[in-house]
């Protein structure tokens, strides 16, 4: 039994000079309040949730939604910039605390980060002329889509046909792009993207020709960070009942909260 207390004390202190016993006991909300600032992912790639103004200055739904949640929990907010492809990515090497950008939950996402609970309703889709005929993945055939890597809709797609001409660029923007300029015939994205793409390019066709799945957006966490989470899910269902993501839905999104509106 001597041998047993002096082992387990030997080990307390391996863990502790090594900092083990701290990281294996810390806590990221409580970390965020004891330095003052959080971090947050947002995408500036993809208008109305993100984007830059005129002037450079990052706006969006996304923005919006993240300097509340640092407002409410009484901190400095540092964002950075993330795509889709990344997103994950900077959650896993605690590059930011929180990320913000229009983010479906999988089952596979699910095993790596921790989601919130939505705090928007949209769906993905693929959109496209009027006078091309496409009712389903499998019908892409020839027809050229493009999508932004490690989206949801991209993945998607490429499970439901693998053999499709996916144009995988590295972010929203540059998918946009290439369909907008004519090098993909096809583009697969966000239902609220979509919509805020059509106002900006009135010559642009963007006819709906199926939707891939709803999409809500949640906020990601690294995963084990249950305190953190458990306070997102409460801000996120306090600022349901005082109205003010219905605010939030209304400036940026054009529509009400619930029930999604078609397009």
């Amino acid at each position: 039994m001597r041998n047993l207390s002096h082992w387990i004390r030997s080990l307390v202190l391996v863990f502790l000079s090594t900092g083990l016993f701290q990281a294996a006991w810390a806590d990221r909300f409580a970390d965020i309040q004891s330095r003052g600032v959080i971090r947050i992912g947002v995408p500036l790639d993809v208008p109305p949730f993100g984007s830059q103004n005129v002037n450079r200055q990052a706006e969006g739904f996304d923005i919006d939604m993240a300097n509340m949640v640092g407002k409410a929990m009484g901190v400095k907010v540092e964002l950075t910039q993330i795509t889709g492809a990344n997103r994950i990515p900077f959650l896993l090497t605690d590059k930011v605390d929180i990320v913000i950008s229009v983010m479906g939950l999988t089952p596979e996402r699910a095993k790596q980060i921790m989601f919130t609970a939505p705090y928007a309703n949209t769906s993905l889709a693929v959109y496209g002329p009027k006078n091309i005929a496409v009712k389903s993945a499998a019908d892409l055939g020839k027809y050229k889509v493009a999508a932004a890597k490690g989206t949801t809709q991209e993945i998607a797609l490429s499970v439901a046909n693998p053999s499709a001409d996916i144009m995988r660029t590295e972010d929203d923007a540059t998918a946009a792009a290439a369909y907008l300029s004519g090098q993909a015939q096809l583009f697969s994205t966000n239902s609220i993207v979509a919509v805020d793409l059509a106002k900006r390019n009135p010559n642009k066709e963007f006819d709906l020709k199926f939707n891939i799945r709803q999409s809500p957006a949640h906020m990601g966490v690294k995963m084990g960070e249950h305190n953190l989470v458990r306070w997102l899910d409460s801000f996120i269902f306090y600022n349901t009942m005082n109205t003010e993501l219905e605010k939030l839905h209304q400036k940026w999104l054009g529509r009400g909260m619930d029930p999604m509106q078609p397009l």
